[in-house]
């Protein structure tokens, strides 16, 4: 039995320079941290010829072309194996759809299960890129890098995207304390709603593709702020940081009449009044997880949570995919 996690993520700054469509035209930057929240894929032989494949559907079938689900099909197809005499069973902590980058961390701890089947060793940041093939290159998936790296490297992490398609990983360099404080004053809140990610980032990935102009000078301006974040976190500036959250939140939703809804603003709005120094959507937008930067938590918690918002606690995940056995 191998079974393999890796991290879901919440984005720090800068988040959409990452997409193929922006980042070969003007490079892209962006902070990311993997959270303990974890999505799980287990793999073990069986007795039978099937290759058995259990998530939110049961699929049994003897051909890499008969899979339905598109990740794994492009899995076993990229590494070569003969799908037989094989279970593949797939967990999450939080549902998808929620902003989390659970795609990404399903595909790393995918690719790096079937690895371990072939007994053969891949680096973090190779494996990343072979999720980004699948899922960018052969899906046609209109997203960015940012998920797949932070689930294969952890930590909480700056990437740069060059023009060339290299990606430089660095970690974020903050000294105890406030690293410490930051983890305490970040705060998840459930919105209910659960959306595609691809439906959003589309229009984002062919505007830029267009060369739109509007939307280049928005993304060159988060950019920026991806920069103004890093120097905050690493000089422990978290109130510059707060306010830096907020001022991303305010140009993000200019992207796509999708990105809000007014019972999304109303609630962002009440946790202003009510602690934050600043906010935003985790992920593409439109739903999923409200994440606030706190300087009263006690009293935002009893905010967002009596207008009936429940809160996910977690912590700074510092491994990425990993196997946990075999």
């Amino acid at each position: 039995m191998i079974i393999v996690r890796s991290p879901l993520r919440i984005s720090l700054g800068g988040g959409g320079t990452d997409l193929p469509s922006y980042y070969e035209k003007n490079g892209g930057f962006l902070i990311s941290a993997a959270i303990d929240k974890y999505v799980y894929v287990t793999l073990h032989q069986t007795f039978v010829d099937d290759l058995i494949i259990k998530y939110s559907q049961l699929e049994r079938v003897t051909s890499t072309d008969d899979i339905k689900h598109p990740i794994v099909r492009e899995a076993f197809k990229m590494l070569d194996i003969e799908p037989k005499r094989l279970e593949i069973c797939s967990m999450a902590d939080i549902p998808s759809g929620t902003g989390l980058g659970s795609s990404g961390s399903f595909t790393t701890a995918l690719l790096r299960a079937l690895h371990c089947h072939k007994k053969s060793f891949i680096t973090p940041q190779d494996l990343a890129e072979q999720a980004c093939v699948v899922e960018i290159e052969k899906l046609k998936e209109p997203i960015g890098k940012q998920d797949q790296y932070i689930a294969s490297c952890g930590g909480l992490t700056g990437f740069t995207f060059s023009k060339n398609g290299i990606v430089l990983v660095e970690p974020v360099k903050m000294d105890a304390e406030a690293y410490n404080n930051l983890e305490d004053n970040l705060l998840l809140f459930f919105t209910g709603y659960s959306r595609s990610a691809s439906v959003i980032l589309k229009d984002q990935d062919d505007k830029s593709k267009a060369d739109d102009e509007a939307m280049n000078k928005n993304l060159n301006y988060i950019k920026d702020i991806g920069y103004r974040s890093l120097d905050a976190l690493e000089s422990g500036n978290l109130n510059e940081f707060g306010g830096l959250m907020h001022e991303h939140w305010e140009h993000k939703r200019k992207r796509s009449s999708g990105m809000s809804n007014p019972k999304i603003d109303e609630w962002y709005d009440l946790g202003m009044k009510n602690g934050a120094l600043g906010g935003k959507l985790i992920g593409a937008g439109g739903g999923g997880f409200l994440m606030f930067y706190a300087n009263d938590r006690m009293k935002l918690r009893h905010a967002m949570t009596g207008a009936g918002l429940a809160e996910v606690r977690f912590r700074f995940e510092q491994s990425g995919t990993q196997i946990i056995a075999q």
